[in-house]
């Protein structure tokens, strides 16, 4: 190359991209010990000027020291995300690496077993990982992840899905109101019918006190026709609820019902305490076999069910079992492999079924209630009356239950006993003893028998089950049986008691072009009248080039009306619905065509559209049009639904030949809290508040209609308590004048609970600053910029610096080395007027 190839100018930008270009490459001479970044490349364009450190990037992962937001995962298990600590570290052969600072206390919530290694509390505040043997962690920075290897025996054993205690959250204090109005005018349009008007409120106020969940529901109800009024308010219950996490259980005090595992559920104003299995890891929900085998060496066990991997782990020689499988929801035999360290394969079948009454192996769950029985009906005596009820799994699949109902006037007891047996399915059987006095009436007793019983067919696709078959002889009532009657008016007699009830349904998958066939039976008869009721429907579904249809039948005979107290004949129905998407022509519209068809009725026809509209869907509507016949004539029908921020909104009118309607809606929340009063759309049990102060119209990803308000804050209705949860913001909606520093928030809620997820807001203008020293160079590349709120920005090319979410004026520090001559300060004060782009740029010289 001549002498003028070498005076070319080499820009910053090349200078960079060569030094990235080498980090990636591997680096195969053993002439050099280590990577090394020559600093004076950096000064080619400014000969003489001081360089900035860079010794954190010739070692270890090439970033700086200093505290990291990161995903931890222990031995590939995710424990959510922290704020770590880290450090250069210097191992014995020389080699550094960035390292985390953890307490002993961090690793003990980590669920590291480290009173069993006393040497890792060493010297200082980080703990020495080295005491446990074969333990090492690993940064990975461009994800922002930190993994922890830690020898099995070092590490609490906790099943999949497994959320330690000192980890959940019981929220904020908080004052609570949900509602929900809705109203309907009705205009007559024949002379013999008048105009009416419907209005209903349900209010469900609460508040949240530490661990405590106080709730009410009460409603309001006006209807009028003509010139006649009914109008009610009622309290359908008040309660005081809260976690027992030691106890994987619920306490509640005041109006709630029974569980109804095993006998019907019973309305009661009381106490409560019964386990909550939505505490329980996901993988000890539910029922799943344990599964046992021996490993010669340190094999890997693979579980598959129906040809999927439900579960894979590594496990030590010897004998060993498996206790924490997901359940799957549906049967099929688990194929067991144990692939060994040296290659060869051990196979076994254990048999799987599922059926609610089975519970896993050494699995108790419970439920104990007392207190005064709580009809509805206000004239009926308020009894006291106490339950108690358990199931607990047996070892080679058999699950035991029982319980008991005592009252003065009943006394009833249960016991039960339930059988997986794997390629026969799983079948449980209980009966009940039952002792009872009605009113005015002679002691009676008398049994009732239920078995139960459920198989999965893999080959064909099919699942059955019986759900239910009881029988009840004549002397057997059930508790509210017979405490209804024990009243201040004469009405004493049980109507329609339960002689037998069975249960049958099959649903059976064709294929995947023929769809999915399904079918349901029910039948009861009764002690006290010849009304025998028979329930029959026959589903078909099946799509076609993204047509979708449905047929469907049913047969229904003596049906009862309890509010009417009316019994209807037999009666068969015929539908057939037929959905077309209109994406081609109309996107997220659909058209659509139903035909309903009744024996003993008319048979209609509607034709309509209906799709979403708006940025994010918020907008649901719908017009449509229908033909009956027998003189009813036409009718149609138009809606809008609308998912605010604050509330949704519902309206819609409709006509036919008698009537003209417009009916009308509103729901959301209202939550009052430590930071003020946020609206909200309609909560769940279990809610979230975002704050993100000063970052008002911000969106919340996968969250309909979900935005911060004017002041930063909003509600997420829903969220699963006991579960790791992520919030996560759209900076794609943040105002120009805000920035964060994290956009997801990691939450893990108890039951009830409103959970704070706060995001770190920087509100101000965005500012490029152009830095020199007093000698007139540019500070140098690499150097760090920091602000009073400890926000930390490194210096680019020619001294320039970015920088989001300042005041109209402040200072900061610039630090390149670690001597006092490295570093500045800066001031800075910023015109009142933004430009268009939106950034505000000025040069300044530091101090």
């Amino acid at each position: 190359m001549n002498a003028d190839g070498h005076k070319k100018r080499i820009t910053l930008s090349q200078i960079a991209c060569f030094i990235a270009l080498q980090c990636a490459l591997p680096f195969s001479t053993t002439a050099l010990a280590r990577e090394y970044f020559n600093p004076a490349l950096l000064g080619i364009d400014g000969p003489g000027q001081e360089l900035t450190d860079l010794s954190a990037f010739e070692e270890g992962v090439g970033q700086m020291p200093g505290n990291y937001r990161v995903d931890v995962m222990v031995n590939k298990t995710s424990l959510g995300t922290h704020n770590i600590d880290f450090i250069m570290y210097k191992d014995s052969n020389g080699n550094s690496s960035l390292q985390p600072c953890l307490s002993v206390d961090t690793l003990h919530e980590f669920g590291i077993r480290t009173e069993q290694f006393p040497q890792l509390a060493g010297s200082g505040d980080c703990a020495d990982l080295s005491a446990i043997p074969q333990a090492s962690a690993e940064f990975v920075f461009n994800q922002q992840l930190l993994r922890l290897s830690i020898p099995q025996a070092a590490v609490n054993n906790h099943a999949r899905g497994y959320v330690a205690p000192e980890r959940l959250d019981e929220g904020i204090n908080a004052l609570l109101l949900n509602y929900n109005f809705s109203g309907a005018n009705t205009e007559a349009r024949r002379h013999d019918m008048t105009d009416s008007d419907s209005y209903y409120l349900s209010l469900r106020p609460g508040i949240n006190i530490g661990p405590w969940r106080i709730r009410n529901y009460s409603t309001w109800n006006r209807n009028t026709s003509g010139d006649n009024a009914q109008e009610s308010w009622d309290s359908l219950y008040t309660y005081a609820q809260r976690n027992i996490i030691a106890l994987k259980s619920q306490l509640t005090l005041g109006d709630s019902t029974a569980p109804s595992d095993m006998f019907d559920s019973v309305p009661f104003r009381g106490a409560q305490l019964a386990s909550d299995d939505d505490m329980l890891p996901d993988s000890l929900r539910g029922y799943a076999p344990v599964v046992r085998g021996i490993a010669r060496s340190n094999a890997q066990v693979i579980i598959k069910q129906n040809g999927y991997t439900i579960y894979q782990s590594y496990v030590s020689p010897g004998a060993f079992e498996i206790t924490d499988m997901y359940p799957t929801g549906s049967s099929g035999d688990l194929d067991v492999t144990i692939k060994e360290a040296d290659g060869s394969e051990q196979h076994q079948t254990v048999a799987f079924a599922s059926l609610p009454v089975l519970q896993r192996e050494g699995r108790l769950k419970y439920s104990l209630t007392s207190g005064q029985y709580r009809p509805y009906d206000g004239d009926i005596d308020k009894e006291l009356f106490t339950q108690g009820t358990m199931i607990y799994g047996l070892p080679a699949g058999f699950t035991l239950y029982g319980g008991g109902q005592f009252s003065q006037h009943y006394q009833s007891l249960l016991t039960g006993l339930g059988k997986n047996f794997g390629t026969l399915g799983a079948i449980s059987i209980d009966g009940t003893q039952a002792w009872s006095e009605q009113k005015d009436q002679d002691k009676q007793n008398g049994q009732s028998w239920r078995v139960r019983y459920s198989k999965n067919i893999v080959e064909t696709g099919t699942n059955f089950s019986i759900a239910g078959y009881r029988y009840s002889t004549s002397g057997y009532y059930t508790l509210s049986e017979v405490l209804d009657t024990w009243r201040d008016d004469e009405w004493r007699t049980n109507n329609d008691r339960r002689r037998n009830r069975a249960e049958f349904q099959i649903n059976q998958n064709i294929g995947d072009r023929l769809g999915s066939l399904s079918f349901t039976a029910m039948s009861e008869d009764y002690w006290n009248s010849d009304r025998q009721m028979r329930s029959l429907s026959v589903g078909y579904s099946n799509n076609w080039a993204g047509i979708s249809y449905n047929l469907n039948y049913s047969y229904n005979r003596n049906t009862l009306d309890s509010d009417n107290n009316k019994t209807y004949d037999k009666d068969q129905i015929f539908s057939l619905s037929v959905s077309i998407p209109l994406d081609r022509w109309l996107s997220n519209s659909y058209a659509s065509y139903n035909l309903n068809t009744s024996k003993q009725g008319d048979t209609s026809h509607t034709v309509g559209l209906n799709g979403s509209a708006l940025e994010h869907d918020n907008l649901n509507w719908s017009v449509q049009q229908s033909q009956t016949n027998h003189g009813v004539g036409n009718g149609g029908y138009a809606s809008l639904d609308y998912q605010g921020t604050y509330a949704r909104i519902n309206s819609a009118y409709s006509y036919d030949n008698d009537q003209k309607r417009v009916n009308y809606g509103i729901e959301g929340g209202v939550v009052a809290h430590a930071n003020g009063v946020t609206l909200s759309q309609a909560l769940g049990e279990t809610s979230a508040l975002v704050e993100a102060p000063g970052a008002g119209g911000v969106t919340v990803n996968n969250q309909t209609g979900v935005r911060t308000d004017f002041r930063g804050y909003t509600l997420i209705p829903y969220v699963t308590p006991y579960r790791e949860g992520t919030v996560t913001l759209n900076t794609e909606t943040l105002p120009d004048d805000a920035d964060i520093g994290l956009t997801s928030q990691t939450i893990t809620p108890t039951r009830g609970a409103i959970v704070r997820a706060r995001f770190d807001t920087r509100v101000g203008k965005r500012v490029l600053i152009t830095l020199t020293r007093r000698n007139g160079q540019a500070v140098p590349f690499g150097a760090m910029v920091t602000d009073s709120r400890s926000v930390s920005s490194i210096v680019g090319d020619g001294g320039q610096v970015y920088l989001s979410g300042m005041e109209d004026s402040g200072t900061a520090t610039v630090k390149w080395g670690n001597s006092t001559n490295d570093q500045c300060q800066i001031h800075w004060q910023l015109p009142e007027t933004t430009p268009a782009s939106g950034v505000v740029e000025l040069a300044t010289v530091c101090q």
